[in-house]
């Protein structure tokens, strides 16, 4: 194989990709306007459901237009030379591989940011507030902006230099070492995201002395779920939409509420979703998902081991000097139809979990407040109701509201 061939299948991956997700995309749109299930009239009244299908339709058109520029500027780039560019670039700063690959990345990360930010700034400022979700101001979207910047580049960017550092050391077994570092920064993270990370952009506090708390402690004491950190984060900082999580394990666990959630629902309503986000921690959802996730990284990174130190991989992306970090660019590209199919997995997965984490909180308390929790939920967000079967395989990881209906009535 030629580097010629290798960067056609990389042009063609991207487009194909693409058209996949627009054909999906346009699939699920003609089912903007499908009449409500019978389950569902209660979700929306008339001008509700038609401010729906307004949120629908705006975010589809803005997701065309968004996805459109970004294919197209990505294809530019690979075609004109940009990676080469960006390389030599890169070169002048320093003779250290190591150097030289933050440099790399570095550049086509905040290039990349500075691009999409027009984007990102039109969608929270004009498309979300219109609809009357966005409660984010200038000033906390740039220092978002600079704090998601700066954690690239400290975490992301040591990362990188360790693995390329252990790279050099090993070659061929490099990935065992990468492995095994990124699993225990991943376990890591699901221990003290919650700690280290949301402070950053969020202020956490303590669920107060209150009949929420007391109903909430009394629920975790009768399923035998030693439950003493819970947290109220303040989501209406940014948005209007609600969310409850669960985070973290042993002595670490804890679950958070959005203050919007505890705004939005009746406190029985709260005390189900925190049913069934206990669910997932009784049934190690969250184990599982970090095995999963820790067995995939594994694989890409035996795989990537392979095709490494084949300086064909840069030669495809029109870079002369093979490197890793240019290596690692186009194996990324090449094996994207991989994390597709790995991504369909898990979606599947972690719609099987939402059920039995549903089927938890309706067994070990109720589902009728579950249900209108849900519904409630779906409403504030003006959710689609009424998705294309083949997009929620696709990109759903939740099952919709009717089906998580109709198995909680069961």
């Amino acid at each position: 194989m030629t580097a010629t061939t290798l960067f056609y299948i990389i042009i063609a991956i991207i487009i194909v990709n693409f058209i996949i997700d627009k054909i999906l995309d346009a699939l699920n749109a003609k089912h903007f306007n499908d009449a409500i299930p019978n389950e569902l009239k209660d979700v929306y009244d008339d001008a509700e459901y038609k401010k729906s299908q307004a949120y629908k339709l705006t975010n589809y058109k803005f997701g065309v237009w968004s996805s459109t520029f970004s294919i197209a500027l990505t294809l530019a780039f690979i075609c004109f030379g940009g990676f080469e560019y960006v390389d030599v670039l890169a070169r002048r700063f320093s003779d250290n591989s190591i150097v030289i690959a933050l440099v790399f990345f570095g550049i086509i990360m905040f290039g990349s940011d500075i691009l999409s930010t027009p984007f990102s700034y039109y969608k929270t400022f004009v498309i979300e507030e219109r609809f009357g979700f966005n409660k984010t101001t200038i000033k906390t979207f740039i220092l978002d902006k600079v704090k998601g910047l700066l954690m690239m580049a400290v975490i992301g960017g040591g990362i990188l230099a360790l693995i390329i550092y252990i790279f050099q050391l090993t070659q061929q077994h490099f990935w065992l070492y990468a492995w095994a570092i990124i699993t225990i920064f991943s376990v890591f993270m699901n221990m003290f995201y919650a700690k280290l990370i949301v402070p950053l952009f969020n202020k956490q506090t303590p669920l107060e002395e209150s009949s929420l708390r007391h109903k909430i402690s009394e629920y975790a004491q009768s399923v035998g779920f030693n439950l003493e950190k819970i947290f109220v984060i303040d989501g209406s900082k940014r948005s209007t939409k609600a969310n409850a999580y669960f985070s973290g394990f042993g002595n670490e666990k804890r679950v958070t509420l959005y203050d919007t959630l505890i705004n939005d629902l009746e406190e029985e309503e709260i005390v189900a979703v925190l049913a069934h986000e206990v669910g997932h921690y009784k049934r190690k959802h969250i184990i599982y998902n970090l095995v999963a996730s820790v067995l995939l990284t594994g694989l890409t990174l035996y795989v990537l081991s392979i095709f490494i130190t084949n300086p064909l991989l840069s030669n495809a992306l029109g870079v002369s000097t093979h490197s890793f970090h240019v290596g690692l660019v186009a194996f990324g590209l090449l094996y994207a139809p991989i994390s597709e199919i790995t991504g369909l997995v898990m979606n599947w997965l972690s719609r099987k979990f939402e059920y039995q984490a549903d089927d938890y909180a309706k067994n070990t308390y109720k589902a009728q407040p579950l249900i209108t929790a849900l519904k409630k939920l779906n409403k504030n967000s003006l959710s689609n109701l009424t998705p294309h079967k083949a997009y929620v395989f696709v990109h759903y990881s939740h099952p919709t509201l009717l089906q998580r209906m109709r198995n909680l009535n069961l």
